[in-house]
């Protein structure tokens, strides 16, 4: 497995005093042309800027993005290692649409203990539920799909109303008549392509999270109906993008309110990586600004030999991995496993942290297909994204009390919590 990067590199800068950090970079690198998100509108680079041979900052993010020599790149890490004014540096990684298939471990699990203690904190009585498994799953209600069966979503009185959800992908089919009257703001992060959607990955995305409620043809696939979609294009026609461009349409999306972000992306990671530090720090920022980032485990672990799934599975991907970003793996309609879903084995490189409908999900594709049915934990996440939004609006909880939330209300397996995190998601009922 090789892992594929640009040239450039990705800056972790302090948010107590970003100038500081920005000058302490120029003066490693001697660059001076840095440009800064907040310069622009909605907090969001233009394509040419992101290309562009100088150096980014997400100022909401706080990190930098900055094409480097070999000797400035050193120059850079011994200012990390020396000062506090530059957190961390890597290289700037490539991520793919995942579908169609130093921080110890005791700060990692952490984050599943502080999301434990607020979900006994919102109602103490639920603190620990018992396990509920269904042997013999049967979804029978051929006007729904059987993920929104699975989670509740036709139960759930909740539409996501008032609640904006951002999905980073490939972008949406602007025309697509399922979306026609919603809410709809859009950005594309790639060089030379509009938002509109060749792909189909990103406008399968947005239409489990964010679809009708009343679909045109049968069956429901939609969730949060009534919530605002901000489709950004982080991911190109071909399935592709940078850190540079998710950085953007993350910076956009938090910048813009975005109570929820979906990332249905990522690359590969090996037995033994830890997490990115950088994807670490920005999603505590996001969550202290009130966004949840919600992103697909990936789906590497398919034994190529059975069709059955390794044993053990391949590592939870990056940049999902990240502790702070809440890693979703996949379910098939008998409440197994996926076979391709991957798995907690890096105890430094992040966990699964609950689970989502991920094989044959049918949702929105561009016209003139308009519907397909695709499997990934790429389907997975946004089943759990357009569910956040439902909570949002339901509780009025952002950032890490709307991901206690989730992880209360899940429903507990007897599957290993390696394979499913806390359980199958859930809309909530109250």
């Amino acid at each position: 497995m090789t892992i594929e990067t640009t040239g450039r590199y990705l800056v972790l800068l302090p948010d107590e005093d970003l100038g500081a950090g920005i000058q302490a970079l120029s003066n490693a690198t001697g660059i001076q042309g840095i440009a800064r998100a907040a310069d622009f509108e909605d907090h969001a680079f233009t394509t040419a800027e992101l290309e562009s041979p100088n150096a980014s900052v997400f100022d909401r993010l706080g990190v930098a993005v900055v094409p480097l020599d070999p000797d400035q790149a050193q120059s850079v890490r011994a200012s990390a290692a020396a000062h506090q004014n530059v957190l961390a540096i890597q290289p700037e990684r490539v991520v793919y649409a995942l579908g169609q298939t130093g921080l110890s471990s005791d700060y990692l699990r952490g984050y599943r203990d502080a999301a434990t203690h607020l979900c006994e904190q919102i109602e103490p009585q639920r603190g620990t539920l018992a396990a509920k498994q269904v042997d013999s799953p049967e979804f029978t209600d051929c006007k729904a799909t059987w993920g929104l069966q699975a989670t509740r979503v036709l139960e759930s009185p909740h539409s996501g109303l008032g609640i904006k959800i951002a999905v980073l992908d490939t972008g949406l089919d602007l025309n697509h008549p399922d979306f026609a009257g919603r809410l709809i703001q859009s950005r594309s992060f790639i060089v030379g392509e509009t938002v509109q959607d060749k792909n189909g990955h990103g406008t399968h995305c947005i239409g489990t999270a964010c679809g009708p409620k009343d679909s045109p043809e049968l069956p429901r696939y939609g969730i949060a109906y009534n919530a605002e979609i901000f489709a950004g294009k982080v991911l190109s026609d071909r399935g592709s993008g940078a850190d540079s461009g998710i950085l953007a349409g993350i910076e956009w999306a938090v910048n813009n309110g975005c109570a929820v972000v979906s990332m249905s992306l990522g690359g590969i990671t090996r037995p033994g990586d830890t997490f990115s530090p950088i994807y670490e720090r920005v999603g505590q920022r996001a969550l202290r600004n009130g966004s949840l980032l919600i992103a697909a485990a990936g789906n590497e672990s398919t034994d190529r030999a059975t069709g059955g799934r390794l044993n053990p599975p391949n590592p939870v991907s990056y940049p999902a991995n990240a502790p702070t970003l809440m890693a979703v793996a996949a379910l098939d309609n008998q409440l197994q496993v996926a076979p391709f879903s991957n798995g907690t084995i890096n105890l430094d490189g992040g966990q699964i942290d609950i689970a989502g409908p991920g094989v044959d999900i049918h949702s929105t594709w561009p016209m003139p297909d308009r519907y397909s049915s695709i499997s990934g934990t790429s389907m997975a996440t946004p089943h759990v994204a357009g569910i956040a939004a439902l909570y949002a609006e339901a509780t009025g909880a952002r950032g890490m009390e709307l991901w206690a939330w989730l992880m209360r209300d899940a429903q507990r397996m007897t599957l290993p919590g390696t394979d499913v995190g806390i359980g199958l998601v859930q809309a909530p009922l109250m």
